[in-house]
C-alpha cells in the first residue's frame, strides 16, 4: 500500500455506512458544514450592507437588446432540480458531499470578497428574482446588488465540476448555460457577472477539492 493511501481511502468511502466509520471523513464534513452555516448566518447582514451602499452602473450592450422578462419560476426549477439530482448522487457517493462542501465554502467567501471590491448598481430593468429558498440568505429586504459574480451561474457550474457521471455533467453544463442566460433575460446580472462566474468557480473547485481531500499528516 503506497504512503498516504490509508488517508485517501478514508476520504473516499464507497457508501455512507463506511463513511460514518471514517474519523477523518466525518471530521472534515463536520468542519466544512459548520463553516458554511456560519457564512450563511453572516450573509443577511453582509447583503443588507452592500444593498445600502452606492455603486456604479455598467453600460451593458447585450442587455440593451434583451427585453426584461420574469423567468423566476424556470430559474427556481432548474437550480433546485439540479440540487435534487446532486442529493441523489451524494447518497450514492459520500465523497461528493465532502468535495462540494469545501468548494462551495470557498465560493461563498470569494463572492463576499468580489462583491465588496466591485460595488455595482443593478442593471436597468431588473425584475426581482423570486426564490423563497435562496432569498432566506438575503434577510428581510430583497437584494439587487450582489452582482459580481453571478451566484446562480457559479453554483450550477460547481455542480457540473463536482458530478462524476458523464450524463450528469452534460445535464449540469446545459443547466449552467441556461441559468446564465435566464438571469440575463431577467436583468438580474450584467453580462460580465455571468461570464466571470465559471472562471472564479473553477479556481474554487480546484482549491476546495485539494483542501477537502488532502492527506492527513
Amino acid at each position: 500500500m503506497p504512503p498516504g493511501s490509508k488517508q485517501t481511502i478514508a476520504l473516499a468511502p464507497s457508501c455512507w455506512k463506511h463513511a460514518l466509520q471514517e474519523y477523518l471523513f466525518v471530521k472534515r464534513i463536520a468542519i466544512g458544514i459548520a463553516a458554511i452555516l456560519l457564512v450563511l448566518a453572516v450573509f443577511p447582514f453582509f447583503f443588507q450592507h452592500i444593498e445600502a451602499r452606492n455603486g456604479f452602473t455598467v453600460n451593458d450592450v447585450l442587455l440593451q437588446y434583451i427585453t426584461p422578462v420574469n423567468v423566476s419560476i424556470p430559474i427556481f426549477i432548474i437550480l433546485w432540480g439540479m440540487f435534487a439530482l446532486f442529493v441523489v448522487r451524494v447518497i450514492q457517493k459520500p465523497r461528493l458531499l465532502l468535495t462540494f462542501t469545501y468548494c462551495y465554502l470557498i465560493l461563498c467567501l470569494l463572492r463576499i470578497v468580489t462583491i465588496s471590491l466591485v460595488p455595482l448598481n443593478p442593471p436597468a430593468g431588473l425584475i426581482p428574482l423570486a426564490d423563497p429558498i435562496s432569498n432566506i440568505c438575503y434577510g428581510k429586504k430583497f437584494i439587487t446588488k450582489d452582482l459580481f459574480f453571478s451566484g446562480h451561474t457559479a453554483t450550477l457550474f460547481l455542480l457540473y465540476l463536482c458530478l462524476e457521471k458523464k450524463r450528469d455533467r452534460r445535464i449540469a453544463l446545459a443547466a449552467t448555460v441556461l441559468i446564465g442566460t435566464l438571469v440575463l433575460v431577467q436583468h438580474v446580472h450584467y453580462t460580465f457577472d455571468v461570464l466571470a462566474a465559471p472562471l472564479f468557480t473553477w479556481w474554487c473547485y480546484k482549491t476546495g477539492k485539494n483542501l477537502a481531500l488532502r492527506e492527513s499528516n
